[in-house]
């Protein structure tokens, strides 16, 4: 697809950060993920790859925040075409046809904080009226799914709860439950399971599949909005040394040799939510030199061998990157109305923290 021209007074509503992208830069970034876009409106990872609901919401919401409103909407619209009578959605999408059938929790809830982050910037009631039945059929499949201890079985055939992707859906259920007060649709499941899935992910971490040696089970927990004030910032010092590496970004995995702008991009935004612009300006500066011609960016940069890896752009990495400029543009230059998505500061009210009584150890808190 072809990105829309933007005008004067367009361009000047894109974030920058100062020092680091100017709002041209970020149109540019946003304007490469739009020529990657299929007819239908699919996001792929890259041309010719698969599609996935979250890195696909994921790039929408980039794509609304670099100016590319139709480009942005047309990928809103294409997500409840692939959704099923179950409220679920396939894992992977190639060219349109399902490659792996199987309904993941976390893709499943995600097109509720893309509809509620098109909410803020758009202020659009009808396009949320439109797709909001999407959004209540995913999450309530996503619901359906919860573990007694409080956290989401990944996938129905896959037994055990992701970390990071719990998480995530502790933001959605929050954007969830901000588009059920703007609809007046009450949806107080959702309400309970968050209270639930928050108390899993402060003190039960534990019980989740171990996935330790990725960054996104490190820093997942604060972005997602569950971990945040004095444990938030203590949980990001306890490994930031595993996975930081000065100058070049956060590795994906801390057994590898390789720093991707995704994870540093999130992690930025991680960083946002405690309060440490400054450390996340300087990481979002880092990142930067995977940046390439018309906006593009590298997936994973291997050092040591010093050689970009995969030889890919993605349009995950680009959006990432897109995001985490509207986050600190707020406090380092100019941002849109969409910026605290990740903040949290536009979201519904933390649920009560709630666990079930079978699902804690002996001796643990079971409500509060």
């Amino acid at each position: 697809m072809e990105p829309e021209a933007l005008t004067p007074a367009a361009l000047g509503a894109v974030p920058y950060v100062e020092g680091v992208l100017t709002a041209e830069q970020v149109a540019e970034t946003a304007a490469s993920i739009v020529r990657m876009q299929e007819p239908s409106g699919a996001v792929p990872w890259t041309t010719g790859e698969h599609t996935d609901v979250w890195n696909h919401v994921e790039a929408a919401m980039a794509m609304l925040v670099g100016g590319q409103v139709e480009a942005a909407e047309r990928a809103l619209r294409w997500v409840p075409t692939l959704q099923r009578a179950d409220g679920s959605w396939p894992m992977k999408v190639v060219a349109g046809e399902v490659e792996d059938a199987r309904g993941e929790v976390n893709m499943s809830a995600y097109l509720a904080v893309g509809l509620w982050h098109h909410w803020l910037v758009r202020r659009d009631a009808a396009f949320v009226r439109e797709l909001w039945p999407a959004v209540r059929a995913g999450l309530d499949w996503v619901v359906s799914q919860q573990l007694p201890f409080g956290g989401v079985n990944w996938t129905p055939t896959d037994q055990g709860a992701l970390l990071a992707g719990s998480s995530s859906i502790y933001q959605s259920l929050r954007a969830g439950l901000a588009l059920a007060e703007v609809l007046d649709d009450p949806q107080v499941e959702w309400e309970l399971a968050g209270g639930r899935l928050g108390h899993a992910v402060r003190h039960h971490r534990d019980l989740f599949l171990d996935k330790s040696t990725f960054s996104m089970d490190w820093y997942y927990p604060v972005l997602g909005g569950a971990v945040r004030g004095a444990a938030g910032l203590t949980l990001l010092e306890s490994r930031w040394d595993d996975f930081v590496v000065p100058g070049l970004g956060a590795r994906c995995v801390d057994t590898n040799p390789w720093v991707t702008a995704a994870e540093t991009s999130e992690l930025v935004m991680a960083l946002d939510a405690v309060g440490e612009h400054q450390r996340a300006r300087t990481l979002l500066a880092d990142v930067q030199h995977l940046r390439h011609s018309e906006g593009r960016y590298w997936t994973g940069w291997v050092f040591g061998d010093d050689v970009v890896w995969p030889h890919e752009w993605t349009t995950y990495t680009a959006a990432a990157v897109v995001l985490a400029v509207d986050a600190l543009g707020e406090h380092f230059g100019h941002a849109t109305p969409g910026s605290g998505i990740m903040r949290g500061t536009s979201l519904a009210p933390h649920p009560p923290e709630l666990a079930l009584e079978c699902g804690c150890p002996s001796g643990a808190t079971v409500a509060r």
